[in-house]
């Protein structure tokens, strides 16, 4: 009789190319045998019969603020939403405080996660004018999913608005990049467009599709002049979408459960600067635009931007709000609800949060479920109404732009390398989260 350390039992099993009835024994935290399993014996067995199997989620796009800001989240309360919300791992950005720009500052940040993070992580490095010229080397560091960007300003003081320095970047390394595309001469510019006394309605006029598609369309007449392949971070617009399935040779795309799921002027009259982020929420022609893309396979990764800052930073008078939402533990029940009313099939949700950021960031035994891979799973109940509240939020602001959405589909169990650590809306035992790996 073969024996597992856990078997996962009579569950539904997904993966981009088939969904059917499976079992699943883990040994060593690594899945040893997908199928039928009825004479192999565990110590632990997980009773799945209703539920769907998915491979573990991997959100590409968190921000949690340590160093620096702690009073919006850190590394504990943001994996912590992570594994409520039912995913198994993270990447999270440089724009802390300090900046993560140095070996020294990744190092920092693998140390906080020791023993706190909930989740298996991955530490951007940051790039600007002062480390154009190692980031060719640091980018490989272990951990490091690659370079991240900021063509313009956000959160932080992370920016790169010029084309000099930006082409030093790009030319000066091989692994993926990732950038943030907004066109910072343009943004500054139509600032001053914003009346006062102007409420965020204004956020996507000040921060328009126009500026968007510029930094974007500069960003790949650098990249292929240097070969170098670059990832197109939270796309917004319509007019992007069509010049990148142009661009397909070296880009790929991600796109935020925020823009497929909220649309202006509705969200800023509902939410205010609570809606407010970088780049916008637009009108729901570029929404539209965004799901076709979904649709077509232009978009390669769903992710969150996870950005939070308190109730009390989003009260102030706009544009002096900061901008920013939190989503890491909403994206499964979000888009599970776009399942549940067919805009999305499972398969094609389990391509962009598992099998998309392992072929996009040559991920090292993750984003699948197969034989020697690490075992991460999320099981989800597809049937399961729920209301997702403020109250349930892990996250250290306690808010979400979802508090009353009612959805179908919900996060079940999150498994991170054979080890259950959330079971039915609890963390279990200990933070047991590891540093991610990359071919």
């Amino acid at each position: 009789m073969a024996t597992y350390d856990l078997i996962v039992r009579g569950g539904t099993v997904v993966t981009p190319w088939a969904i059917g009835p499976a079992d699943i024994g883990i040994r060593r935290g690594r899945f040893a045998a997908i199928g039928g399993l009825t004479d192999a014996s565990a110590p632990e067995v997980i009773d799945a019969r209703g539920l769907h199997v998915l491979p573990g989620v991997i959100d590409t796009q968190v921000h949690f603020r340590e160093p620096g800001a702690e009073h919006k989240e850190d590394l504990a309360t943001g994996t912590a939403a992570a594994a409520l919300g039912g995913v198994v791992g993270v990447f999270e950005m440089p724009n802390t405080k300090p900046s993560t720009t140095t070996p020294e500052a990744i190092a920092d940040k693998f140390a906080r996660a020791q023993g706190r993070a909930w989740v298996d992580h991955a530490f951007y490095i940051g790039g600007e004018a002062a480390n154009a010229d190692q980031l060719g080397a640091w980018e490989r560091l272990p951990g490091v999913p690659g370079v991240k960007v900021f063509m313009g300003a956000s959160t932080g003081t992370l920016l790169v608005a010029d084309d000099a320095t930006l082409e030093r970047i790009v030319a000066g390394g091989r692994r993926r990049m990732a950038v943030h595309c907004e066109d910072e001469p343009r943004l500054l510019e139509r600032k001053a467009l914003i009346p006062a006394g102007a409420d965020p309605r204004w956020h996507p006029v000040w921060r328009d599709e126009v500026s968007a598609l510029r930094a974007t369309v500069r960003l790949l007449a650098l990249a292929k002049r240097h070969h170098r392949p670059v990832h197109v971070l939270h796309v917004t617009s319509a007019e992007e979408m069509d010049f990148l399935r142009g661009e397909r040779d070296l880009a790929t795309v991600e796109v935020l459960a925020n823009h497929l799921t909220l649309a202006a002027p509705d969200c800023y009259e509902r939410l205010g600067a609570f809606a407010q982020q970088n780049p916008p929420v637009r009108e729901a022609r570029h929404r539209e635009a965004l799901w076709a893309a979904v649709a077509d396979g232009t978009v390669d990764i769903l992710a969150t931007d996870h950005a939070p800052h308190t109730r009390a930073e989003k009260s102030a008078a706009y544009p002096q709000t900061p901008s920013g939402m939190p989503g890491v533990q909403t994206l499964v029940p979000v888009m599970l609800d776009h399942v549940a009313k067919g805009r999305l099939s499972l398969q094609r949700f389990v391509d962009l949060t598992s099998a998309g950021p392992q072929r996009v960031f040559q991920l090292a035994g993750k984003g699948r479920i197969a034989a020697g891979y690490d075992a991460d799973l999320t099981l989800v109940d597809l049937a399961a109404q729920r209301t997702i509240d403020d109250a349930q939020q892990a996250s250290r602001v306690g808010w979400t732009p979802f508090h009353g959405m009612k959805v179908t589909g919900w996060p079940i169990a999150t498994i991170v390398r054979g080890q259950m650590v959330m079971r039915d809306g609890a963390l279990l035992h200990t933070a047991i989260g590891a540093p991610m790996r990359f071919v």
